[in-house]
């Protein structure tokens, strides 16, 4: 990409005149009519579009530049950045995996100085522009003097790392998820850099070690590779695991491991235990009472099946089902509760004569159809206020009508 191109007064006006136009119709109908490269501005226009609800402020920022689709694909969203800067802060901080500097501008706001380090030689351009024109907004906002707040290492982090005298108080790392072929890779010693082999010089370098790993990666499986992780955070938005993060802390005198769930949806909710906690709880079993609680996805990710019904009095369905029941539900359970109305016959006409329109929404866990399947075996849709329920109880399979409450009770 030549920035300096980008730059144009002409090449920006058309970016920011045509941002809420077809691509490809923009393609076709200014080919050979304009005097910059028409193909980026377009590349610009539709990253820009594809940005506006993961990257709001960056996607709205006429100074900045997005690269190929793949390193925006990857990149964390404002709303999860932020929230893995809060409470961080010190002297000097490095970011061995920059990528599109997302992460990396929202961590360094809590240090003095920020290392950036990229391999990728277009991404690494653009990424610095982009971080530098940051740095110069904020700067003229009078905001804060951020005169060479930023560093930035073209080439691998690790290597940087081997030779460098600074001690940091906070390294983060975020590897890289696909091999050779593109395949996806979940065990953190397949990912690039390999942060289990280089463990040791990680914690010779740093006060704190901060881990951003692929949402499937099995939590019990990160602990076998590292066992020195002290907590590991589990992201989601809008109930939709995004992100674990693995903490690791100097100093840190505790045995204790610890899982933090939280969602930073509409309404933030949190959950946190330790590991021992899950593995001493005890699960009650009950056909469906008044209500039925399916708990934050990132719950069902953290594996505590048997404490969050112990937390919260509930029992469960079924060992393997994870929903819970109860008569009386607390207001703030981190979850989403479901007044049961009647258990149903799953036949096409008994389901016709509830749901007429065709229309209610379809949950399945722990059932022999997946909720696709089962809402083309029925002829229904997702929509309204209706929710079939479909699960196995200690009785067996069943379908349940329920209605969703905003609040438990």
């Amino acid at each position: 990409m030549d920035i300096s191109e980008a730059n144009s007064a002409e090449f920006k006006k058309f970016v920011q005149d045509h941002l809420q136009d077809d691509p490809a119709l923009l393609l076709f109908r200014y080919q050979g009519k304009v005097a910059f490269d028409l193909k980026m501005a377009v590349q610009q226009i539709s990253a820009r579009q594809k940005a506006s609800k993961k990257l709001p402020s960056w996607s709205n920022n006429p100074s900045l530049l997005f690269p190929a689709s793949l390193a925006l694909e990857q990149s964390s969203s404002e709303e999860t950045a932020k929230f893995k800067a809060e409470g961080l802060e010190g002297k000097t901080m490095i970011d061995l995996t920059g990528g599109l500097g997302v992460d990396f501008f929202f961590l360094s706001q809590g240090f003095e100085k920020g290392i950036y380090c990229e391999r990728q030689a277009e991404l690494f351009r653009i990424s610095k522009y982009n971080l530098e024109q940051l740095e110069l907004s904020k700067d003229s906002e009078g905001l804060k003097d951020l005169g060479g707040k930023f560093d930035f290492v073209e080439g691998d982090g690790l290597e940087f790392l081997e030779k460098t005298a600074i001690q940091f108080d906070l390294i983060y790392a975020d590897p890289a998820r696909r091999g050779s072929g593109n395949q996806k890779l979940y065990k953190l010693q397949d990912c690039e850099p390999d942060v289990v082999s280089n463990w040791p010089l990680l914690t010779s370098k740093s006060e704190q070690i901060l881990i951003k790993a692929s949402p499937m990666l099995d939590i019990s499986q990160a602990w076998k590779e590292l066992p020195d992780i002290q907590k590991v955070t589990i992201i989601s938005v809008k109930n939709e695991v995004k992100e674990l993060l693995l903490h690791w802390k100097k100093g840190s005198v505790s045995n204790r491991q610890s899982i933090e769930v939280v969602d930073l949806g509409r309404e933030f909710q949190q959950f946190s235990f330790e590991r021992e906690e899950e593995e001493q709880a005890d699960a009650n079993y009950s056909e469906p009472e008044r209500y039925l609680i399916e708990p934050l996805s990132g719950i069902l990710k953290s594996g505590a099946f048997n404490l969050f019904g112990e937390r919260f009095g509930l029992k469960k369905l079924e060992k393997n089902s994870h929903l819970y029941t109860g008569n009386r539900v607390p207001i703030d359970i981190p979850g989403r509760t479901f007044e049961v109305i009647q258990e149903v016959n799953l036949k096409k006409q008994e389901i016709r004569k509830l749901f007429p329109s065709g229309k209610v929404n379809v949950i399945t866990r722990n059932y022999v159809l997946g909720a696709d399947s089962l809402k083309k075996k029925m002829g229904l849709k997702d929509g309204g206020d209706d929710f079939l329920i479909a699960t196995k109880t200690m009785k067996g399979y069943k379908v349940f009508w329920c209605k969703k409450k905003s609040e438990g009770m």
